[in-house]
């Protein structure tokens, strides 16, 4: 028979909410199997009667029978005809086996981790909003996504392709989608790419660890902006790498001083396009001294064109990968900003010498990306539906940006000056006031506004205090209110 404490063991364990999803019988069978793991019922332990069991834990005798039968068929119990049920003798665990004081104390210490597990776990990796809330940056709209238009191609690919799409895919990507990519960077980004050298991942985030982890060694040097993107830096912090900040001004990353630098470095990784955080577009004499510098010191060049559709002021300048004839820069582009971020789609083109030895590294991460919404992805580009939609929302987001520098100039002036973006879907304010950046962030997420804060994204102490407002997922009408009730929120900490 169970003991008092026993028995409430159990049914505390089937009651718990977290069990709720399992059957009642596979509850009871687990909650009596903890029982015997951790020593509670001892080898040779009579159990209660089912009929008796049944009528303490108010479930049927066929209920607590199908627990019993799961738990002999595992070897926890024997039952002997005329005898009863018994815990099996053979359930005898060594004190090393038994949880004793010190491993619970164990199991509440931080784990014992390799210096690169340590490394990413420090970082906190990179955390997107299931739901984005104003002013989350980097978020699209996607309540104006043509879904129906989507769905119908997507059953056009389930009719045609079938069978094939529910096999494992090609490590490379599907090629109708690596052509497609491949024909649209080529005419909207000036770059030289075939479908052979483009690679299918699942981010760009994806794409920046594989770079870090097949191109460079632990102890190797990259430069990077400063500020930078959080999620490049955080991606090479985990590889081991040496991290040489590079000071950015309204032409970009400043390459004299990269050149000018004695640390040897064997890569460089930027947004020259649209520079994050600060919008900065890399000058054309700029680019043509890096490429010169990469290809006399054989480094690489880390490109991430990230949002590269969205620019309201002309065309944007070509990427640095199609100015590059040495065959020294990764291209690194992505549809969760230009489409939706569910998608999981992004891509890199690569030098020829770099397409097998990423393909190959890719399959160690996680295998292939799905075919189907690749396919789909393929169809919607070759339709002409892709560069229809980015224009569509071309014009949606400079509007919106434009109503959020008009909101900030006049609600926000005491508080915080905006940098207005040629581009992308954010935008940089710099703080002005007497009011911390801590202050001001803390403040918002109060009243359930998300501000980025500039001030991490830079490695060295010349930062400059702000935050970056998304602008994007957001309509004029939730702009206005949002902002009305950021400047409610930043008056009611700044009153003395």
């Amino acid at each position: 028979m169970f003991k008092h404490a026993q028995l409430e063991s159990v049914k505390a364990w089937i009651s718990h909410p977290s069990h709720a999803a399992m059957p009642l019988h596979a509850r009871i069978q687990r909650a009596i199997r903890q029982l015997i793991v951790d020593g509670a019922l001892g080898p040779g332990k009579p159990l209660p009667a089912s009929r008796t069991l049944a009528k303490s834990l108010s479930v049927s005798r066929d209920t607590v029978e199908a627990a019993y039968a799961q738990l002999h068929a595992e070897g926890f119990i024997d039952r002997r005809v005329g005898s009863g049920t018994f815990v099996a003798e053979m359930m005898e665990f060594s004190p090393g086996q038994r949880l004793s004081r010190r491993d619970a104390v164990a199991r509440n210490q931080p784990p014992k981790l390799s210096k690169r597990g340590a490394a990413i776990f420090r970082s906190g990796g990179v955390r997107e909003m299931m739901v984005p809330q104003p002013f989350a940056h980097g978020v699209p709209e996607i309540r104006t996504f043509p879904l129906r238009l989507w769905e119908r191609l997507e059953r056009q690919v389930r009719k045609e392709a079938s069978a094939p799409t529910l096999f494992h895919g090609d490590p490379q990507g599907t090629e109708p989608l690596r052509r497609a990519i491949a024909d649209y960077v080529n005419l909207e980004r000036g770059a030289r790419a075939t479908a052979d050298r483009v690679l299918i991942l699942t981010s760009s985030q994806q794409a920046m660890s594989l770079c870090a982890n097949i191109l460079l060694d632990p102890g190797d040097r990259i430069f990077i902006e400063d500020p930078a993107y959080y999620g490049a830096r955080k991606a090479f912090d985990a590889a081991g790498l040496e991290c040489l900040p590079v000071r950015v001004d309204r032409q970009g990353i400043v390459v004299d001083q990269i050149i000018a630098e004695q640390r040897k470095a064997k890569a460089v990784s930027l947004t020259p396009s649209h520079q994050f955080p600060t919008g900065a577009t890399l000058s054309l004499d700029r680019r043509l001294a890096l490429i010169d510098w990469a290809s006399k010191h054989q480094a690489w060049i880390i490109e991430d064109d990230y949002d590269s559709e969205f620019h309201y002021a002309g065309k944007p300048t070509a990427c640095m990968q199609g100015l590059d004839p040495h065959d020294r820069t990764v291209y690194i582009g992505t549809f969760t900003k230009s489409l939706f971020p569910g998608l999981r789609i992004g891509y890199v083109v690569l030098p020829p010498q770099l397409v097998k030895p990423m393909t190959v590294a890719r399959t160690l991460l996680d295998g292939h990306s799905a075919p189907m919404p690749q396919l789909t992805l393929a169809r919607f580009m070759e339709g002409g539906h892709f560069g229809a939609y980015v224009r569509t929302m071309r014009g949606i987001y400079a509007e919106r940006r434009d109503v959020l520098v008009d909101l900030v100039q006049k609600h926000l002036s005491d508080f915080a000056e905006p940098r207005v973006p040629i581009g992308g879907l954010q935008m940089p304010c710099l703080l002005t006031g007497n009011l911390s950046e801590r202050t001001a962030i803390d403040a918002g997420r109060r009243v359930g506004i998300e501000l980025l804060g500039l001030s991490a994204l830079y490695a060295t102490s010349d930062t400059r205090a702000g935050f970056l407002m998304g602008f994007a997922a957001y309509t004029p009408t939730e702009i206005e209110h949002s902002v009305k009730k950021l400047v409610n929120a930043f008056r009611a900490v700044s009153k003395p």
